[in-house]
């Protein structure tokens, strides 16, 4: 959300509870929820959390808002993740003390590690018991400062509307981020005045940085100047609503793409001047691009280890220009030759007039040629009888164009079959992708999935997991039952935790260590949910059971049953530089897969 978007709606708000009334602590924190537009929340109720639970019933009756009743807190924090991401609205979780809130912590590491705005709100014990190892008694202050954006313990019931509209104002202005509120049990049955027309004053927080136009006028000046310019697009660009904008950019000086994994689909990625993911798993040329270009400008992103490769050879050659929100950002690993600060939402509308329109075609040549290249390493230009992931994703792909739906989202967990999304499934818009990329958490798939179906019941949503993540959060399972939601989902089934044995594979003598992983049967499993699912072993029967799976209504579950030892290609070994890539061998043989070696 954009600082005027965000202004705007915060007025808004301002208006909807500008009237004292009299009511529980428990009350008011429904009651701030409706303010602030919520109409969801995902929780699971405990004791210090209940006198908040017997205050909802009311707002339940009336429709203002609707509980989602999960099966464990984790889920709760990736749900509301997921709906986050998948409207750019604060997700609210709720859970109670001890062992409940300290479930939600993964999930809030999730959430803060990729800038999503969530709330969650805990009970605590009384505060007379503060400190005495009460039953369900836990510090979780102590334990969720690293992992949020902020926290709040509440002991007193006049503070509780402030916190709670302060939680919000936290949660989605500026760089986005969880913010957890722990309430007292006595403060939840308190009774004092909710008034919620408060004038947020935080000294010390600025969202919104003013940026520099001196800055800026040095950016356009590199920019224009280059010969071989780069753009590397984040999340920020998702965030601040500029997929448009950016790609006026681009068509203007001719300036090619790489995306980060959470900037995915930044532009189209059938554009001629896309290249795709970069890092680790990204695309060889992308990467090549990388370290060749003259000037690197990157927008809304950070630079983590999994883009750079081996800091002291990332872009040695070029001028690097940085347009990020977050101070702390910038020069944390790499020193930008221009620092931009502010909102992507204000300084990139300010430079495109900025921008001269250029042609760099010797670039763009060369670039054409590096990806031809990487098109001859392609599992998928080789004939095979074996199931192997990456045809079952593009397969996903091509279904989800034949579905015809309005919105199509993914959302995958982590790991190989999550590389394989990004690299197999042509992503057209942002945000198509939802995905743990920080912390890379498994099991986030099936929740998020959850959270993001609710947040528009006609999306196509298609959940895509592995076996072992999948079984990490499947008995969230019975939620799509309970919520009649038609996720559909896609388990890529190798019979192991299939990125740690690819490395176990390359750099551990193949020694299998704790990576095979026994599944239950798949397909019962989800009859004993009520969960119609087919198993797929062969190719023939991709096409088909992606059509009975889009011709289900409700949830549709597809096992697929793939070749064991296939490897995500290209890969950037770890202290390796990110143009110093393993590659896929090529096949000895034409037909078949029998002379491929080690690659699958």
């Amino acid at each position: 959300m954009t600082r005027s978007k965000a202004k705007q709606v915060d007025s808004q708000r301002q208006s909807l509870n500008s009237t004292p009334r009299e009511m529980t602590g428990a009350t008011m924190v429904w009651e701030a929820l409706v303010a602030e537009g919520t109409t969801v929340v995902f929780g699971h109720p405990g004791g210090a959390i209940l006198p908040t639970y017997d205050a909802l019933a009311p707002f339940e009756a009336s429709g203002a808002i609707h509980h989602v009743l999960v099966r464990h807190e984790q889920c709760a924090a990736h749900m509301a993740d997921g709906y986050a991401r998948a409207t750019g609205r604060v997700g609210v979780c709720i859970a109670t003390s001890g062992p409940g809130a300290t479930n939600l912590v993964t999930g809030l590491a999730t959430a803060q590690m990729d800038s999503i705005p969530i709330v969650a709100i805990t009970g605590q014990v009384p505060t007379n018991l503060l400190g005495t190892d009460a039953f369900q008694e836990s510090d979780v202050i102590g334990v969720t400062q690293p992992v949020c954006k902020h926290n709040y313990l509440v002991t007193d019931v006049n503070d509780l509307p402030l916190i709670l509209k302060e939680a919000f104002y936290i949660a989605r202005e500026g760089r986005p981020g969880p913010v957890l509120v722990d309430i007292c049990k006595d403060v939840q049955n308190a009774k004092g005045i909710f008034r919620y027309d408060f004038e947020i004053d935080l000294p010390g927080f600025e969202p919104w940085p003013s940026y520099d136009l001196g800055s800026l006028l040095d950016a356009a000046q590199i920019i224009n100047a280059a010969e071989r310019p780069l753009i590397m697009a984040g999340h920020g660009v998702k965030l601040a609503g500029m997929s448009k904008e950016l790609l006026e950019l681009v068509e203007r000086a001719e300036i090619p793409v790489v995306t980060t994994l959470l900037g995915t689909g930044d532009i189209p990625e059938t554009h001629a001047l896309s290249l795709g993911m970069g890092g680790m798993h990204g695309e060889a040329f992308a990467n090549k691009a990388v370290q060749t270009c003259d000037v690197l400008i990157a927008m809304g992103m950070r630079f983590d280890d999994r883009i750079t490769g081996r800091l002291d050879k990332f872009v040695k050659q070029a001028k690097i220009i940085h347009f990020e929100l977050d101070k702390a950002e910038v020069g944390k690993n790499v020193i930008p030759t221009v620092a931009v600060i502010g909102d992507l939402g204000e300084t990139l509308p300010a430079l495109l007039p900025l921008i001269s329109e250029r042609r760099h075609q010797n670039w763009t040549q060369t670039l054409q040629a590096w990806k031809g290249d990487t098109a001859d390493a392609d599992i998928l230009n080789y004939e095979g009888d074996e199931l192997i992931p990456p045809f079952v994703i593009r397969q996903l792909w091509h279904a989800t164009n034949a579905a015809k739906q309005q919105r199509v989202l993914v959302v995958t967990d982590v790991g190989q079959h999550q590389m394989w999304e990004c690299q197999y499934f042509i992503h057209e818009k942002a945000g198509q992708l939802l995905t743990s990329g920080g912390l890379g958490t498994m099991g986030f798939a099936l929740p998020a999935a959850i959270g993001a179906q609710i947040s528009d019941r006609d999306a196509l949503v298609w959940a895509v997991a592995g076996d072992g993540g999948f079984q990490m959060t499947l008995q969230e399972l019975i939620v799509l039952q309970q919520e009649k939601l038609p996720v559909k989902i896609a388990i890529i089934n190798n019979g192991f935790l299939g990125m740690v044995r690819q490395w176990q594979q390359m750099f551990y003598d193949k020694r299998y260590v704790g990576t095979p992983i026994l599944s239950p049967d798949l397909v019962k499993l989800a009859d004993a949910y009520g969960i119609p699912a087919l198993r797929v072993t062969k190719p023939e029967q991709v096409v088909d059971a992606y059509a009975q799976a889009h011709a289900t209504p409700g949830p549709f579950l597809i096992d697929f049953r793939v070749k064991e030892e296939v490897n995500v290609y290209p890969m950037v070994a770890p202290g390796a530089a990110v143009d110093e890539l393993i590659r896929r061998p090529k096949p000895g043989m034409v037909q078949g897969y029998s002379g491929v070696q080690p690659s699958w």
